[in-house]
Formats: C-alpha cells, structure tokens, sequence
C-alpha cells in the first residue's frame, strides 16, 4: 500500500471517528484498548467457571470449552458494534452478575436447561433492542425509581459477593444455621483467601487491571502449592461453538412461558439499566456528555448494547453488556471508538489461549476472589440510596437482602418492586408511581403465586 493511499486511510479513519477532533491520538486510542482488556479479561476466565460444566453447574452447565469461545466471540462482536457503529471507546462482554442469574437462578433455581436459557437470553436482545431504537426507552428509564436502580445493582453486587464466598469455602452450609464459616486451615481456602488479599491491595494500588493480576497471583500460588493444575498447552484452536451456536434459535418456542417471561424480564430489566448507567457513566468521564446533559447517539449505543446480547444468546452465552471497566480505558486517554475497536482486537487473540485460562476455570478457589471483589464494586452504590427516607429505604433494602438470602436475582427484584408502590402509597406519595410500576408489581404478583418455587 502506497503512502498516499496510507495517509488518505488514516485520514478517513480519523475523521470517521473524530479522534483529532476528540484531542486523541492513535497511539493513544490503542494503548486505552489495551488497557480496557487487562483489566476486564478476567471474564474470559470467569465466565466458564460461572456457566461452565467443569463448575457449580456440572452436568447441567453449558461446555467450558464453548463457553470461553462464546465469552470471547461475544465480546469482540459487542464490542466492534459499539466501537464502530456507536463509536465509544466502550468494550462490551459477558456481564457479570447476569452469568450468576443464569446459572444460579435459571438453570439450577428453576431448573431450566441452558438451551432454553439461552432463548431467554436471545428474547431480552431483541426487545432491548426495540427499545433502544424508539422512544420507549425514554418512558421506561424515567418510570423506574432511581432508587430502585441502585438497590439493583447494589444486591447484585452482594449475591456475586456471596458465591465468591461460598466457591472460596469462606462461607459453607450448615443445618443448624443455614450457613456457617468455612475451614481456615483447608489449602483451597487459604488460597482464596490469598487471592482475595492480593486483589485488594492491587485494587487500592489503583492498578487497572487488578482483578486480572489478582488472578494471576493466585493462579502462580496455586500451581507453585499444588492446588492448581499445569495446563498441559498454551495455545489451541478455537472450537466449542457446535455444541451452543444456535440453540438459542432453536428452543425459542419455550421462551413463551410465564416462568420464562420472569427470567426474560429480569435479564431485560437489569441490562437495560445496566447499560444505560454504565453507558452515561463513561461518557461523562471522557468528557463526551452533551451541553444538555444527555448522551449522543444514545440510540445506537443502547442498540449496540442489545446486538451484543442477541449476538451473544446466538453464539452460546449469557447476556452482553457494557463493562465499567471500560473506564480504565478512558483513564488512559480513549475517546473514541477506536479504543473499542483496539480492545476487541485483544480479545481475537485472547481466543486462542484457552488452555491457559481453563485452569483458572477449573478452580474455583482462583475465580472466587474475582466474584467477591467484583461484588464488592458493584456494591458501592448502596452509598446513593437515601437511607434516611423510608419509602426508598425498605424496599431498597428489601431487594439487597433477598437476592442473596433466596439465592435468586429475579426474586429480589420482585420483592422490591413490589413493596415500593404499596409503601408510596403509605407515604401519600401514590401519584408519583409510574403506571409501569403498577403493571410490574401485577407481573410479579402473578410470579410469587403461581411461577415461583
């Protein structure tokens, strides 16, 4: 390629993205990329271990080799879309949280098989998406409560935290007190434990990638004590995908049932503003809010958001979703698009080291520390909710507390949604109750009496 031909690319390629115009570099833009997938690769090993066979799961989980090429696959689609289309330096793959609600809640909970969960997933997709490219969106965001929002991604937080625990052996059943602290003295706890530590102190270094490097410590420690197996490769061709690719298309007929329609509501609810928060998060960091206030493009940022969870339903994962780690990022000078587009790159190649990341997978005691810290993040909202108000209060806490005591997303946020309007009711505050609320607190009334286990 001739050196005109060279320039007049980057030339377009500049002016497509505005990275000149945004005061970034290329140089700039790509070394933000990189910094995006250190410190959110740690899904590619986490991701397995949630939804995986190797896991919780067993027999009843999607193949570990499937679901590392399916997290890698999904994230360098999602991620290209948002990069390319929506043109923000955001970097989209399996949520966590949401891989928690479906192995946890869907699959062992209520006993739906990861083939008809899958539909599920691919079902919210495609109304996200519907929502995103109308105004609809508008309505829905300004009808649930901010208060709520918190309190969803705050007991979120504290159930991810909880099986974090729980994988760790900190915290173990007990039939006398439900559960109990777990054995100290056993070597995949004290690891975990070590993980935990590690990743806290990196955490507080203010290192980017700290959950990535956590994991490696562990990993290190593990291997060097026993506990962890050698991969036996470092490399290996992608493959999985012929076990998961298009079983969500397939059992979609079963996604039209009322259990299914709970599970379908909960994985829309949670993305839907998920994505928006984390979305308008980022934004206002680069510097990319308009004079208004509002996000530019918002409609295909939020459509790239739900292309990505069809995308990924399709290839055989959990939802896809904006990650805040794209903030790393953003810290490290991107602006645009191309930081996106730098981060999927990584993930291209990422795909071909699955050996290495299935021994984390394979041990639970080095994914543990992850799920807590990851945990411990999302929970830092529960700090906005206003406490001293009780009608934002009680059902607030309400949803925090139940997910992890019923061992289900979709419950807690039931639980919550419920109690909100009654209380503002109490409150003589009823007309400030969205009518989408009212139609909610139905649905989930219907779920508690005649769905729910």
């Amino acid at each position: 390629m001739s050196t005109d031909v060279q320039s007049r690319l980057r030339g377009r390629i500049d002016s497509y993205f505005g990275i000149s115009r945004l005061g970034s570099t290329y140089k700039r833009e790509i070394m933000a990329g990189t910094v995006t997938f250190l410190a959110m690769s740690y899904v590619l090993a986490v991701n397995p271990a949630v939804l995986g066979d190797h896991g919780q799961l067993g027999a009843r989980g999607i193949p570990t080799q499937a679901v590392f090429t399916a997290t890698a696959v999904a994230a360098v689609v999602g991620t290209l879309v948002m990069g390319v289309w929506a043109r923000y330096p955001v970097a989209l793959a399996p949520g966590m949280g949401l891989n928690a609600f479906f192995a946890y809640s869907v699959v062992l909970g209520m006993g739906i098989p990861w083939q008809e969960a899958l539909s599920g997933t691919l079902l919210s997709g495609v109304i996200f998406f519907l929502l995103a490219v109308t105004k609809v969106r508008e309505k829905i965001i300004d009808a649930i409560p901010l208060q709520m929002k918190l309190a969803v991604g705050a007991g979120i937080g504290m159930f991810v935290a909880f099986l974090g625990l729980k994988n760790a052996g900190v915290v173990v059943s007990n039939p006398a007190t439900f559960v109990h602290l777990g054995d100290f003295t056993k070597g995949t706890t004290l690891l975990a434990l070590f993980g935990l530590l590690v990743t806290v102190i990196f955490l507080v270094f203010g290192w980017h990638g700290a959950v990535l490097y956590g994991i490696l410590a562990t990993t290190v420690v593990g291997i060097v004590s026993g506990l962890v197996q050698l991969p036996r490769h470092v490399v290996a061709m992608p493959h999985g995908l012929e076990h998961t690719f298009g079983q969500a298309i397939v059992n979609l007929p079963h996604a039209f049932t009322g259990q299914m329609a709970i599970v379908v509501l909960t994985m829309l609810f949670v993305d839907f503003f998920d994505a928006s928060g984390t979305l308008i998060g980022i934004a206002n960091q680069a510097g990319l809010l308009g004079s208004d206030g509002k996000l530019p493009r918002a409609a295909q940022a939020l459509a790239a958001d739900s292309i990505g969870t069809t995308a990924g339903a399709i290839i055989g994962t959990s939802t896809t979703t904006a990650y805040v780690e794209s903030t790393a990022g953003v810290s490290a000078g991107g602006r645009t698009g191309m930081t996106a587009v730098s981060t999927a790159g990584w993930f291209l190649i990422a795909m071909f080291f699955f050996p290495l990341f299935s021994v984390v997978a394979d041990a639970p005691s080095v994914t543990a520390p992850a799920l807590i810290v990851v945990g411990v993040l999302m929970a830092r909202s529960l700090g906005d909710i206003e406490w001293q108000k009780l009608e934002y209060a009680v059902p607030a806490f309400i949803t925090v507390v139940m997910m992890p005591l019923t061992y289900s997303i979709a419950n807690g946020i039931a639980m919550g949604l419920l109690f909100y309007p009654v209380v503002m009711v109490a409150r003589r505050r009823a007309r400030e109750v969205h009518p989408i609320m009212w139609a909610l607190m139905a649905v989930f009334l219907a779920y508690f009496f005649f769905l729910a286990e």
